[in-house]
This record gives C-alpha cells, structure tokens and sequence, in this order.
C-alpha cells in the first residue's frame, strides 16, 4: 500500500494517517465483528481491506467484516479506559467517514482521506495550538 500510493505522489503525511486508519479499522474488525462468510474463508476469521485513490484524489480505506453485535459509532471513553478512542481518531484524521451494510451481514468501514492537503499534524488537530512558552516578562 505504501509504495503504490508513494508511487502515485501521495504524502508521506497522509500515507502515515492512512496506515493509522487502515490498522485502527482491523483492529475494530477483529474486535467487534464476525468472520466474514464467505465459503472460501469459513473458517479463518477473515475480513477484507481495500483501499482505491480516485482520480481527484480521494483516498478511500475500508474494512468490511461478518457485522457485530452493535453498529460502529465513536465512544466517549473515560480517561482510564483501555480503548473506545479508535473511531474518534479515525474521524479527526479523516475529511469522512461512514459505516455500510452489504449482504449477508457484512459490515464495511469506510474512510476518505483528500490526498492533495493536510490541515495540520495530528497533534494539533486534537488539541489545538499549543503555547509552549507562555509571557517570561
């Protein structure tokens, strides 16, 4: 994935925030949802991932697997949790995103990501500018 999109004149800034999503959204999968049932995979505990950069340089990730017992939405996680941030990093580093139901239950995360630009580094995106030095006078 990274030398194709390298090779296509992607940054290395949105080709890291695509690597982040692609792994976030396998994690998610794994965690969440069933195996897909596909005949060829029953079994295995497989999922598919895709990605497709389009013409004006959309960049789409996406992981569908088998669906889960809850829909895919953002959590607001306590400060001490061990997890539930996945979905708003994902929303942060991503222009948008969105869930699909395919057939037999299948369950697709998709996520678009504008190639040509990025706002700013991941940190301030969050957090907002941060004043290292305040007034020393």
């Amino acid at each position: 994935m990274r030398d194709q999109l390298r090779i296509s004149g992607v940054s290395e800034a949105v080709i890291d925030d695509a690597v982040l999503i692609l792994s976030e959204l396998l994690s998610n999968a794994c965690r969440h949802g069933r195996p897909l049932e596909d005949a060829a995979m029953v079994g295995d505990g497989n999922v598919r991932a895709a990605w497709r950069l389009d013409a004006s340089g959309r960049l789409t990730v996406e992981v569908t697997d088998g669906g889960g017992p809850t829909r895919p939405v953002p959590a607001t996680p306590s400060v001490t949790a061990r997890g539930g941030r996945g979905l708003g990093i994902i929303a942060t580093l991503s222009d948008e995103w969105g869930v699909r139901d395919g057939t037999a239950g299948e369950v697709t995360v998709w996520v678009v990501l504008t190639t040509g630009h990025r706002r700013d580094d991941f940190a301030t995106r969050v957090t907002g500018p941060v004043e290292l030095f305040g007034d020393l006078g």
